[in-house]
């Protein structure tokens, strides 16, 4: 199932969304990941179980859709001053997040989800908010970035015993901003 979007700010389908993601939000903060179940998401969140399964089907792809959910962010990249700075401190915050436990998990929510992709459209949107205050500098495009400074990140957070360190990150970046 996908990422539910297409509803109607304030509408009843949005409180009902909200209601459930905010249930599952609690519980995997209250209790271990493995031990959440649908049932209790529907208790915590107000609604039968059949609700969540007729909205996203199965308890995969509704952790996937809150992961997603939380994946978009709050605000724009920071402004620093410079294109390598500002990727700099945009991937440091991504790296930081991402490699704590519980963005490991959403990492392997996002995984799971129908539509991964979206995860790319998020990412790609920041890095592009950043290139673009720079108009006047040679820069990479988006899937440079992603290829050499996203992928090896994810891929050290997820199957290497250690994340990058913030080193590698800006070796990394150098090597992206090279022409």
């Amino acid at each position: 199932m996908a990422i539910k979007e297409g509803l109607r700010p304030g509408g009843r389908s949005a409180r009902v969304q909200e209601s459930i993601h905010s249930a599952v939000r609690e519980l995997l903060q209250e209790q271990e990941r493995s031990s959440v179940t649908v049932p209790q998401i529907a208790a915590r969140a107000g609604v039968t179980p059949s609700t969540i399964y007729r909205r996203w089907g199965d308890l995969s792809a509704l952790l996937a859709d809150v992961a997603l959910v939380r994946m978009r962010p709050d605000s724009e990249p920071a402004n620093t001053g410079s294109l390598r700075s500002d990727l700099r401190a945009w991937a440091e915050q991504y790296l930081d997040e991402m490699s704590s436990e519980p963005g490991r998990n959403m990492m392997r929510d996002v995984q799971s989800s129908a539509t991964p992709g979206y995860c790319v459209s998020i990412l790609s949107s920041q890095l592009q908010t950043i290139l673009d205050r720079y108009p006047n500098e040679p820069k990479p495009g988006v899937d440079r970035l992603i290829n050499m400074v996203v992928a090896p990140t994810v891929f050290r957070i997820l199957f290497a015993s250690a994340a990058l360190e913030v080193e590698e990150l800006h070796r990394l970046i150098d090597i992206a901003l090279a022409p």
